[in-house]
């Protein structure tokens, strides 16, 4: 249900940009997307999933656990307050590297100087009610969070246009801050717990371990999303860039089924995965289950992609059918990499999982220079395809002993 409402929010959301800020805009509204991605990766130090997982193995040792929140919040705090300081003293700057000369939006960067801290918080909090094990919290949490995101986002766009847009993928993830409070006071008193004295480094090198993925994903991927599309920009024009945001909106709503999946279900498995016969089985089984429902389904939104496009945007999107067929391609063989990059994460194989995603990414990165030089906005998600494609191939071959570990039922 909570999936299910994230994905009509956006749904409504992605609607009302369409309808007030047209392609354009939207192109814009991905950049900033980008940006805000890397800026809390950094604020949050990619420390979310060892917060979690630390706080559930400490929950009934009380001093340990009081040293690690109070370790936490004030790295989280005081990493929070120097990135506002930057954000608002080189606002100018910010608008000129994210949007170029000719938009004037430095003001959307001071906001961002202000929430930072509260989102930061917010993000601190939702991961120690997350490791107390208060699930049915932080689904309630994540639709409160939403739904007022959604009221907010409509007040913004309606009234503001593209700042309005701007505006509310800043203001609005800080307004899970005072949901969150509302739920952790319900648990535990976290003003009594933080103290300064408990400050201990060796809690943050601890946690560094499980974060580095996180940390280095989130930077570096929305660096080259960012360039990628500058250069769409640059190239062939903000219009197009805004198509290309645009397939990538509805890429991201029918994809957040397989990984919630995935996180909720297949995660799990292969960290508890003992031999490479059981997780062997387990790749099989999301190979013959999930990914033939998912080739079925995007079959399905490439016939009734002009009815989606109608549906979600308006008639000046309809451009946007051209790069449905490469986008579509590309994500089928992205999904079916999904359970092997999950494979890095389950067995923390950091250094792997960076290489690869070094790889990909820069992969990503040349391939759409080359092809938008020579293609326009199609050369775009035609580099997703021939990224991804690339990168099931080299993850099959490097985890070849294990996928190929299988009794397959004799004919």
């Amino acid at each position: 249900m909570s999936v299910l409402i994230k994905i009509g929010i956006g749904l409504i959301t992605s609607k009302v940009i369409a309808l007030f800020v047209g392609p354009a805009g939207m192109a814009l509204v991905g950049n900033m997307r980008n940006f805000i991605t890397s800026i809390e990766s950094i604020a949050t130090l990619g420390l979310n999933g060892g917060i979690i997982k630390t706080v559930a193995e400490n929950k009934d040792d009380s001093g340990k656990l009081n040293k690690i929140l109070s370790t936490v919040f004030i790295a989280f705090l005081s990493v929070a307050i120097i990135l506002s300081i930057l954000l608002f003293l080189f606002s100018e700057y910010f608008n000129h590297k994210i949007f170029g000369e000719n938009h004037q939006y430095a003001f959307v960067f001071k906001a961002l100087a202000v929430a930072i801290p509260f989102y930061t918080l917010s993000m601190f909090l939702l991961s120690v009610i997350n490791g107390l094990g208060r699930f049915k919290n932080v689904i309630y949490i994540n639709i409160i969070g939403n739904v007022i995101g959604l009221l907010v986002s409509l007040l913004l766009i309606t009234r503001f246009q593209t700042l309005g847009a701007l505006l509310a993928i800043v203001i609005t993830p800080s307004l899970l801050f005072l949901v969150t409070w509302f739920f952790i006071n319900k648990e535990i008193s976290i003003l009594r717990i933080i103290r300064t004295n408990k400050f201990d480094f060796l809690v943050i090198k601890d946690l560094s371990s499980y974060s580095l993925m996180a940390f280095f994903s989130g930077i570096f991927g929305s660096f080259i999303y960012l360039s990628i599309r500058n250069n769409l920009i640059n190239t062939v024009g903000l219009q197009e860039a805004g198509y290309w945001e645009s397939i990538t909106r509805i890429s991201t709503y029918y994809l957040m089924f397989v990984t919630t999946l995935i996180g909720v279900y297949y995660l799990p498995k292969l960290t508890t995965c003992k031999t490479t016969e059981e997780t062997s089985t387990l790749f099989w089984d999301y190979f013959k289950r999930i990914l033939p429902l998912f080739i079925l389904g995007v079959t399905v939104i490439y016939f009734l992609r002009f009815f989606i496009l109608e549906t979600l945007f308006t008639k000046e999107f309809i451009p946007v059918e051209n790069l449905f067929f490469w986008q579509l391609l590309g994500d089928i063989f992205k999904v079916a990499s999904f359970i092997l990059g999950y494979q890095f994460i389950a067995k923390k194989m950091t250094t792997a999982f960076i290489l690869s995603e070094v790889f990909s990414l820069s992969l990503m990165f040349c391939s759409s220079f080359y092809l938008v030089s020579l293609f326009g906005v199609k050369g775009v998600v035609m580099a997703h395809f021939f990224t991804y494609s690339i990168y099931f191939v080299i993850l099959t071959f490097y985890f070849r002993k294990t996928i190929f570990n299988y009794n397959f039922p004799r004919l």
